[in-house]
């Protein structure tokens, strides 16, 4: 099997999905597109099929958790309790004729939520599901066999529902916070680049930085801004298995407008991810990664995950 189809593999790990904070949920931000890491992908079309799951449970403020029973109840602020999320994305990349290529992707989420709003002693619950906002990203690069670069540009479509309200206690049928639906609701604009190094025959090192800026507003809404920088190794060995480990740094700023929990929205969050990809067959390949917080600094009161796990396959067509 060619050695870049090898460490292509890996990075067809996907587009983080949105990810902010607090009321919002933070999700997956491995590098999201595999051929910015410098490696040559032939004519064709692949297709990648991906799961994530976190659970968002521990309280945090700033760089420290915080105690929920150290809140009294009512309270003048959200408590948060957890949020559990089971993502599936679904991709197809395209290439046209090196260095074009065009890269489509479509989550669908299952997402559970239990809250104490302020005002309130008991718990309020929701449960959503259904397909999120559509990724388009367009893509360059220029490829050889020492080091790369690559530029991507795309949109962040609004085709994810922004309607679900709470479904039990206290707040029932009260609208779910923004940053909970499935949805933005708002046309975003995804700019990236990224740098591929090969140092030695078994060794492949690249960096990616992915800006996501919001065009508009929609519903009183605007979601925030945000930058992630990805950059990893990769050891290459004549066996099927492929180490990989990553570093994550992801920064997002503030919701705003009235339907935002500007307060308790925005942070800085960076993660070790150990990964490995099996070649299962000359066209089709599994992956697993494992995401770990190894700094996080949220704005106001926010829910983390402890770990996140991605697990994938990816497929030649």
């Amino acid at each position: 099997m060619p050695v870049w189809r090898v460490w292509a593999v890996a990075w067809a790990m996907a587009a983080g999905a949105e990810s902010n904070y607090g009321c919002s949920v933070c999700g997956c931000s491995l590098s999201s597109d595999w051929a910015s890491q410098g490696y040559l992908a032939m004519p064709g079309l692949q297709a990648d099929l991906r799961y994530e799951y976190y659970n968002q449970s521990e309280l945090r403020a700033g760089t420290h958790a915080a105690d929920r029973s150290a809140f009294a109840l009512p309270n003048d602020e959200e408590i948060q309790q957890r949020t559990l999320n089971r993502s599936t994305w679904f991709g197809l990349d395209y290439v046209f004729d090196p260095p074009w290529a065009l890269n489509v992707e479509l989550p669908y989420y299952d997402r559970f939520h239990s809250t104490i709003a302020p005002g309130d002693t008991e718990i309020s619950t929701s449960r959503a599901s259904g397909l999120g906002d559509l990724r388009i990203m367009g893509r360059y690069q220029s490829f050889n066999l020492k080091r790369s670069f690559g530029l991507q540009l795309g949109l962040k479509l609004p085709t994810g529902r922004f309607d679900q309200n709470f479904a039990a206690g206290p707040q029932a049928g009260a609208p779910l916070d923004r940053g909970l639906q499935l949805g933005s609701g708002t046309t975003d604009l995804l700019v990236g680049g990224s740098y591929f190094a090969r140092p030695t025959t078994r060794l492949g090192c690249f960096a990616q930085v992915l800006a996501d800026q919001p065009l508009d507003s929609r519903a009183v809404f605007r979601p925030a801004p945000s930058l992630s920088f990805n950059s990893g190794v990769r050891l290459l060995t004549t066996g099927a298995l492929t180490p990989q480990l990553q570093l994550n740094v992801r920064w997002d700023g503030r919701e705003a407008g009235a339907n935002a929990d500007h307060d308790n929205s925005g942070g800085t969050a960076v993660y070790l991810t150990p990964g490995v990809t099996l070649d299962a067959s000359a066209r089709s390949h599994v992956f697993a990664f494992l995401q770990v917080p190894v700094y996080q600094r949220m704005n106001g009161l926010q829910i983390t995950p402890r770990w996140l796990l991605s697990v994938g396959l990816h497929y030649d067509l």
